[in-house]
């Protein structure tokens, strides 16, 4: 985002320089007792004589000096404005002693360098001549300004007359938008308050519509009568006030993004066993290999995981120790029963208090922003104890999006509003090192995850408890990069050998195709894109091609035909065994396989 330096209102007042800069120098000219220029009998020239001013015949060196401090003029008010808005825009109180001392030092060097050196260009160069060119200036910016008050003040009251006679049926709103009035019924007033920002429909503190005065005392008093009001709205107060957590984080970080760190290099299969082992050896959770592997190439597809099972299968284990594991960031969000919306999650503005209400979720997320480098991991505990799609629903569609196109709306800021650093636009970007998992039980307590969800996601089943193992090999943690990550990940996609081949989408194609034809079940690009980007990184994992596809197939096509009863399913079932052992052999679709078999048991 392009900071705003210069506003509309600065390029008001710096017009309005202009044209004082030019009122004194016309008024310095026609003063001219010489009339060399314009007549001496002029309007401007009878009025210094009413106040007594001297008359001076000016010379080139005098109209020099005139012009100089006409243009100084100028140039003081453009730097001056400039300072004051870097300080709004830093953050910074525009007004404070240093600040104050800046502006004088601007308006002495503007001084004297106009000044200055329209002295040095008099002739002659004597004290008396000096003295004249003074007299000269004073009589001229003096008289100058008033012409320039009068003149501001009848074309003003002309303007005001009419704007205010062309939007007479309209809010007023001053220029400097402080001590808004707004003139109209209670409702308007209401959405005038709050429409600036995302408010949740049971947020404590939020605006009232009537009663008993409201909630945020928006009511017409008692009982609210909704008579015309004036109200106040008050203006948003510094960032750090509006937004203390993650102006504090901007202070933490002063202004510096850590683009950086130090990784260990390793190639994904070593890097699968040794973090099965570091999970058997220092925290006694045993897993199969091929989990392990589904779960890193997961991460090469997509930012969003769904760790579904039991309870007491180490699903919310995994990702935690995974971090421990590669020395990332880790935020444990256990997900409520009352979750409607994205605030749950990301908090927010409080029309009472005037403060955004952050959230630790908020907090990290935007901190993520300042170490791209580090790999970041959300954990969304219970997830579907809520439904998934009313709070998840804006990520779920915004980390569909290219990288750099991934901005969650957090509040829509006022005009001149200065947000933190990372919160251009009140949009928040969410950073590719960011990951979600979400963990979901299976029981009567939770709600049913949908196909939207699904699809967007990988999912790993944990159906059972793994029994112990030996740990052989080195088990110690490893400090991993998000650009080494994404680079093994590249490394494995762009090896033709671990990629899918026309031949493994024509034996897929003999499933999907006949699922299709049954059951009227098949899938979209978006699912063909994480096959193509699972695979190949699963065998990079040291897994087998057979394996990721087993996967994907049970989890994106075949887990959807649960659920239907119809009297030919379990036939059809019991078909697509039979063609599944005879394109790929007996046990190589063994997931597909147990899925189909548990669906069939439930007919």
């Amino acid at each position: 985002m392009i900071k705003p330096y210069f506003t509309r209102k600065n390029f008001i007042k710096l017009s309005l320089a202009f044209f004082y800069s030019f009122t004194i120098l016309f008024t310095g000219i026609c003063l001219d007792a010489s009339g060399t220029m314009v007549s001496k009998k002029n309007p401007i020239a009878a009025l210094g004589k009413l106040f007594n001013f001297q008359p001076i015949e000016v010379g080139a060196s005098m109209i020099l000096c005139l012009i100089l401090v006409a243009i100084y003029v100028s140039v003081f008010i453009g730097i001056f404005l400039y300072e004051r808005q870097y300080a709004i825009v830093n953050g910074k109180k525009k007004y404070s002693p240093k600040m104050i001392v800046t502006y004088l030092l601007t308006f002495l060097a503007c001084a004297i360098l106009s000044l200055g050196v329209g002295i040095l260009f008099q002739s002659p160069l004597n004290a008396e001549n000096i003295g004249l060119a003074m007299s000269y200036l004073w009589q001229s910016i003096s008289l100058g300004t008033i012409i320039y008050a009068g003149l501001i003040a009848f074309f003003g009251g002309i303007l005001m007359f009419i704007t205010n006679y062309l939007l007479i049926d309209k809010p007023f709103k001053s220029l400097e938008n402080e001590d808004e009035v707004v003139i109209g019924d209670e409702e308007d007033l209401n959405a005038d308050v709050t429409a600036n920002f995302d408010v949740p429909e049971n947020a404590t503190g939020a605006v009232g519509t009537g009663g008993a005065g409201g909630a945020g005392g928006a009511g017409g008093g008692e009982g609210g009568t909704g008579d015309s009001v004036v109200r106040k709205a008050e203006e948003l107060d510094d960032r750090e006030k509006v937004f203390p957590g993650l102006s504090l984080i901007d202070v933490n970080y002063d202004g510096y993004v850590n683009d950086y760190l130090e990784s260990e290099k390793h190639e994904l299969d070593e890097f699968c066993v040794r973090f099965r082992n570091y999970l058997a050896k220092e925290e006694k959770l045993y897993y199969e290999l091929d989990t392990i592997r589904y779960f890193i190439s997961g991460l090469a597809a997509t930012k969003f995981m769904i760790l579904e099972g039991l309870s007491g299968t180490g699903k919310s284990s995994l990702p935690r120790y995974f971090a421990k594991f590669i020395n990332s960031e880790y935020l444990f969000v256990p997900v409520q029963a009352t979750w409607r919306d994205k605030t749950s999650l990301i908090g927010y503005f409080n029309d009472f208090s005037k403060v955004y209400s952050e959230t630790e979720f908020l907090t990290k997320l935007y901190e993520a922003n300042y170490n791209p480098d580090k790999i970041h991991v959300f954990v969304l505990d219970e997830m579907n104890i809520s439904r998934v799609e009313y709070y998840f629903a804006d990520f779920l569609s915004v980390l569909e999006y290219p990288e750099d196109e991934r901005r969650l709306k957090i509040m829509q800021l006022p005009y001149g509003f200065v947000p933190p650093a990372k919160l251009e636009e009140g949009y928040l970007q969410i950073p590719a090192n960011v990951y979600f998992v979400g963990t979901a039980n299976k029981d009567d307590s939770t709600f049913t995850i949908t196909d939207k969800v699904y699809d967007r996601a990988i999912t790993i089943d944990f159906d059972n408890r793994n029994d112990a193992f030996e740990v052989t090999g080195n088990s110690d943690k490893v400090t991993i990069s998000y650009s080494h990550l994404k680079g093994l990940f590249d490394k494995a996609l762009g090896n033709i050998d671990y990629q899918m081949t026309r031949a493994d989408f024509e034996k897929l194609e003999v499933i999907t195709n006949y699922i299709y034809d049954k059951f009227d079940i098949t899938f979209g690009n978006r699912i063909l894109t994480q096959i193509n980007n699972v695979v190949p990184v699963f065998v990079a994992c040291g897994g087998k091609k057979e394996d990721a596809l087993d996967f994907l197939l049970s989890r994106k096509v075949i887990s959807k035909i649960e659920g239907r009863f119809e009297d030919y399913v379990k036939g059809a079932l019991k078909e697509l065994l039979v063609l599944m052992e005879k394109t790929y052999g007996s046990g190589v679709l063994r997931r597909s396989e147990r899925t189909v078999q548990s669906i069939m048991r439930r007919l």
